[in-house]
């Protein structure tokens, strides 16, 4: 998707006929890697098995291909040159690990592919081969507050002394190198404010950069992103850009997506992308999710052919979601829907 001529917008309408007009996103990274083992107290989070234990990611994604995910998000969200400097590591290595979050990807997406590539058969079982499905690698770009690592993603507050150029000079030279690193498209996610939307959407405008992205963003009302900001304007930024590809939600409760999904269509024919958390909410200081205000993944793929009859293109999971959580999804999506929403 990322190279080529073509305009970003029909390839993604490309990759969704091919996919019976619907994709389904993978879920949440971090947990899944802690429950392989790794420990992510730090404030690389999930970025610092890049720098331990890519193996473990890569089990991950395969795990999520497994669950019936056709686009794979990189461990890149918390991975910043200015965090992994801040670890005492040159910035050599620190754009060399933006890249080797998409390479693990790309990876994960050669092994399934090697694996079952060679063993898909058509409905009469006669051993005709069908063709691949197409899986997508997204580059995950988190926001200025995760490298703040304080929670700010959460509340979109950065500030006063946080302009437009901060935010820009900060995340310019990470865009770039994923924009070259051989992923299908950049994800920007949990997107807290409106000036942030901006920043990337002038970065992605500038030398005119050959990779389309989605944004997304967040929020704890099911009415503005969590900073306050209009989600309207905030997605009218993200129309106006002609690298966006998607626009949508992740890392909001699931109550709130269907009321928010119909928010976005007042303002772009984008495909709208959703990817809720489990219902949980993250404490900052504690640094930790309560559990108790979850709900299960019963309940949460209650939810999801209704989000798709209002309009949503692309669904999985964002924080505490599983690949049991993606499984589940793809379940219900394929006994309800076979073909594109008119």
């Amino acid at each position: 998707m990322a190279s080529g001529s073509v305009e970003p917008s029909s390839a993604m309408s490309d990759f969704l006929e091919k996919s019976n007009g619907y994709a389904i996103l993978d879920g949440g990274l971090a947990t899944e890697l802690e429950r392989h083992g790794a420990d992510l107290n730090d404030p690389l989070w999930s970025a610092k098995c890049l720098i331990s234990s890519s193996h473990l990611i890569k089990r991950v994604h395969l795990d999520y291909l497994e669950a019936g995910a056709d686009i794979i998000i990189t461990a890149s969200y918390q991975a910043t040159i200015q965090g992994f400097e801040a670890k005492g590591l040159s910035r050599e290595k620190s754009e060399s690990l933006l890249w080797k979050s998409v390479e693990i990807a790309r990876e994960a997406r050669d092994s399934y592919y090697k694996e079952h590539g060679e063993c898909l058969v058509n409905d009469v079982g006669n051993g005709s081969l069908l063709n691949q499905r197409p899986i997508l690698v997204a580059a995950s770009v988190g926001s200025y507050g995760a490298y703040l690592a304080d929670g700010s993603e959460y509340d979109g507050n950065y500030g006063d002394l946080v302009t437009l150029e901060t935010l820009k000079d900060f995340h310019r030279r990470r865009v770039q190198v994923l924009a070259e690193s051989g992923a299908d498209l950049i994800a920007f996610e949990t997107i807290p404010n409106k000036l942030e939307a901006q920043a990337y959407a002038e970065l992605l405008e500038e030398d005119d950069k050959n990779i389309p992205a989605w944004f997304s963003f967040n929020s704890k009302d099911g009415v503005n992103v969590v900073s306050g900001d209009s989600l309207l304007e905030c997605a009218s930024i993200a129309d106006a850009c002609k690298k966006v590809i998607a626009v949508g939600i992740n890392c909001t409760p699931p109550r709130f997506i269907q009321g928010l999904i119909l928010s976005i269509k007042k303002v772009t024919t984008k495909p709208i992308l959703i990817y809720p958390n489990s219902g949980e909410t993250y404490d900052p200081e504690r640094k930790e999710w309560v559990k108790s205000t979850g709900i299960s993944d019963e309940d949460f793929v209650s939810y999801v052919t209704k989000w798709r009859e209002v309009g949503a293109s692309l669904i999985g999971g964002c924080c505490r979601t599983t690949p049991n959580t993606i499984r589940a999804i793809s379940k219900a999506l394929s006994k309800g829907f076979a073909a594109p929403l008119q």
